[in-house]
Formats: structure tokens, sequence, C-alpha cells
């Protein structure tokens, strides 16, 4: 948590400089930030996936920037959303993992609320997944949130503290309430805060008479895209069910048949994934549509992201995230805004979901506190290279609680805390609780990370040096 006297800090220098950001407003974009619950950086048609429809999306990539190396903080749920919304790594803002986080969540000094100070109009649509309370926390203006993880079809929501039942799939609903806020008449920017359940499993299916009721959890696209992909091929990648030979932190006893081809997540479960985010898109589209009839679509900052990723079968591995690998730690973020993205801008820095609240505030006029652990992406999107960038980056995850442990064998394998360096062409990743189990991976060679090389004799000076920034990291963050 940030030290009291930051926070009152902070509060002095907005209350300073709170007249000359209202005075500027007009230059100041609106922002629509579209959070995607397990989008994977390779699920998009911009990102070159072989057959999937994001047309919307990619949209964005070709008219603005999509960043090249852009990764999760923490690739899990709570973690990552802690760490867009405060700039701060997880070890920092104390949201360290999906336990029960409410109470924490409501004193989290975040972006919107000092946007909001700033002069914003701001609204949450969505899925918060800091605690399962769905109160409206502080910072914002409208509020619709879903308790837990709520349900895709006729979800009860609670807006600005009324919980009612909303009816149709939930995807579509969170689309509407953002272009209701959108036609609003203001004379502020505003900022819509748009994270969405999908692309996450269901408690619930939709029945044929239109109902629903509690079945085991499955991917549930909106009825209009169900079967889009049925007969689509999926991408196979050098790693698909290969079983770890040089993982020992993979090849424990772990209760279960070893990782491999058996492992892998199912064909019908990656289709399935994928004919959801068809709604999102279709909901990006509209919201697009929205900002050209109120005047506003180049004057608005819209940005879409992942909060982390999500397995395929890539070693074995079936439908996780948390682990340090590409395929769970690499996200997707694509951003338009012409006043200050050339089209086609393609950042191959690397990126942190920290970063997004330095650069909002940046961009919104608020003074950003010096406790921000993220770096503005402002001279990224212009294009520039700035020589100071960093070239290093922290990636963590944090040992779960005993009473997350009742899962199955895999799960509780899983929920195993690192910290991990990656640089632009390697990556350390050192296990917390597990000794002798360390990985060191050449990018460059070996891009799908199949050959642990920490015990080669010409890599010793290597994993010094990346030990050393290991630490460095970690010191600078505290």
């Amino acid at each position: 948590m940030r030290l009291l006297a930051t926070v009152l800090g902070t509060t002095w220098l907005l209350l300073l400089a709170a007249p000359a950001a209202v005075s500027a407003q007009d230059a100041r974009p609106n922002v629509v930030f579209i959070l995607v619950d397990d989008l994977r950086w390779d699920d998009l048609g911009a990102a070159g996936h072989p057959f999937v429809e994001t047309p919307h999306i990619d949209r964005l990539a070709n008219e603005g920037a999509m960043f090249m190396n852009a990764f999760a903080a923490t690739p899990l749920c709570s973690p990552s959303r802690g760490t867009f919304l405060t700039g701060l790594y997880a070890h920092t803002s104390g949201i360290i993992d999906n336990v029960e986080r409410g109470p924490a969540s409501q004193e989290l000094q975040t972006f919107p609320r000092d946007l909001q100070r700033a002069g914003y109009d701001t609204a949450f649509i969505g899925k918060w997944h800091m605690g399962r309370d769905d109160s409206p926390r502080p910072g914002w203006d409208y509020w619709l949130g879903m308790p837990g993880q709520g349900q895709l079809f006729d979800p009860p929501l609670n807006e600005n503290g009324e919980r009612k039942v909303f009816e149709g799939y939930i995807t579509d609903i969170f689309a509407d309430k953002a272009i209701e806020f959108i036609e609003r008449d203001r004379s502020n920017p505003f900022l819509i805060y748009l994270p969405h359940k999908a692309i996450h499993p269901d408690l619930t299916r939709r029945l044929p008479d239109g109902q629903s009721a509690l079945v085991a959890g499955g991917f549930l696209a909106a009825p209009r895209h169900e079967g889009r992909y049925e007969d689509a091929e999926i991408p196979r990648p050098p790693s698909y069910g290969v079983p770890p030979t040089d993982k020992p932190a993979l090849m424990r006893d772990m209760g279960m048949p070893p990782l491999g081809p058996d492992t892998v997540t199912p064909d019908e479960t990656i289709r399935d994934r994928l004919e959801m985010l068809l709604s999102i898109d279709d909901g990006v589209g509209r919201i697009l549509e929205a900002l050209v009839r109120t005047g506003q679509l180049d004057n608005t900052m819209v940005i879409v992201a992942g909060d982390h990723g999500y397995f395929y079968g890539e070693h074995g591995l079936n439908a996780e995230r948390r682990l340090a690998y590409e395929e769970s730690a690499r996200i997707p973020i694509v951003v338009r805004y012409p006043d200050l993205i050339p089209a086609g801008t393609r950042p191959e820095q690397l990126a942190l979901s920290i970063d997004l609240a330095p650069t909002l505030l940046e961009l919104g006029g608020a003074p950003a506190d010096p406790a921000l652990q993220g770096l503005s992406w402002v001279p990224l999107l212009r294009g520039e290279r700035p020589a100071g960038w960093r070239t290093s980056i922290l990636i963590e995850h944090h040992s779960d609680p005993a009473s997350y442990l009742g899962r199955t064998p895999l799960r509780r394998a899983l929920f195993m805390g690192y910290k991990a360096v990656r640089t632009d062409r390697h990556k350390y990743i050192q296990y917390t609780d597990l000794d002798g189990m360390d990985e060191l991976y050449d990018l460059e060679a070996d891009p799908y990370e199949m050959e642990n090389v920490i015990d080669q004799a010409d890599r010793a000076n290597l994993l010094s040096e990346l030990r050393a920034e290991l630490d460095r990291l970690l010191a600078a963050t505290q």
C-alpha cells in the first residue's frame, strides 16, 4: 500500500493542479479501456491468428498502435487488474492473489480516482474481480458491477448500489451501458473502464425456453455466434502437447497423469472461447459507432487489452495461466488515438500492465504519484524510441494460501510462487517455494521455451547477471 504521506502529498498536488486541468479539459482525450479476461496476445486477427474474426479490434490496431512485447506484471486475474488500476506491482498494492480482496480494493489509490478529481466523468461497467462484493468502489460516477464471476445470461448486476437482474447476454449488456454513458450530455471528458466477464467460463447455460440453469462450467458464446468456428483448425505451436523434460516444477508428482498430449486444452474449449470473443468485438464496433455518432471518435483513446494469457496445450498445460511462460504472461494491448498515435505504430519495447496508469494520468492532466512503478507509454505511442526505456521487466506470482489448495492436483501444483525477469532475449524464473527448480530460456533461439538451459556451463555468467537484475528490480519496487 502507498504510505500515508505519499497519499497526502499526492492529494495536495491534485488540489493545486485541479484548476489548470479543468481549464485544459477540451484538449484532454476521453478514454475507453476494455479489458478482456483470459485473452491471449495471439487470439486477434491483427496478431496473425489464422481464422479468428476481430475486425473492430483489428481496426484499433491498424489505425493506432499494437504493442509487440506487452506483459502482465502478474498473470492472474485479481492481481493483474490491480496492476492496471494502480500502476503498482502486486507485491506493493497488496492485491497478490484471487482470494477475497474486496475490503482492500475499496482502499486502492487508482488512476480513475485521480482522473475523477481532475474533472473526468467516470464509469465502471463490468467485472471488478478483486473480491466478490459488487458494491460501488471509490472513483466512479457510474457503477455497474457483477458479484464475483457473475453469469453470462440474464445476469444480476449492481447499478449504482441497486441490485437487479438484466435480461440478455452480459457482454452485450455491458456494451449497451457503455454506449449510454458515451451518449450523455456533458462538458467534461469521460473515462469508461469496461472489464468483461468474457472470455471466462460460466456456471449457467441458456435453456430452450429462454431460462437459465446451473450446470457444469462452460465457455458459452452469444447464441448468434454459437458454432461459428465449429470446423476451424486450431493452430499448433511446436510446444503443443510436448511433455516437459527439463522443467522440474512441472515434472513433480501432481497426483495425476504427467503433462503431455493427454492433458492439453480440448479443441472444443479453444473454439468456444474464440466464439465468445466475437461478441466482445461486436461491442467494440458498436462503441466506435457511438463515438462517431456523438462526434467524439478521434478525441477518444480506445484501448483493448487482456489481463493475462491462457494455455492451449503448450507443454501439455490445460486451461491455466499464472505461470511465467509467454502464453500466460504476454498480453495483447491495442490503442487508437489519432491525435497522438500514427496509424500502424508497433512499439517493440517491453511494456507492462503497470504502465497504463501513468499513461492515462499524463494524458488526462492529473499529476502522477512519484511512487508509481510503471512508465508512461506516451513516447512509445508517438512512435519514438526513448533512450532510457526499460530493458528488463519483473513478472511475479505469489503462492496461493492453503484455502486454495483443495482443487485439482494440477492446480495445487501450479499455485506456486515465483519471481521472473525477462529481457528482450532471455527469461529467468526463480521459484520462491521450490528449491533447485529454476529455469532459464534463450527466447531468441527458443521462442517456445522448450529448452531450459540453466545447467549449461556456458550460461553461468548470464545466469548471474539475470539473478542480479532480478534482485535490482525487486529492490527498486519495495
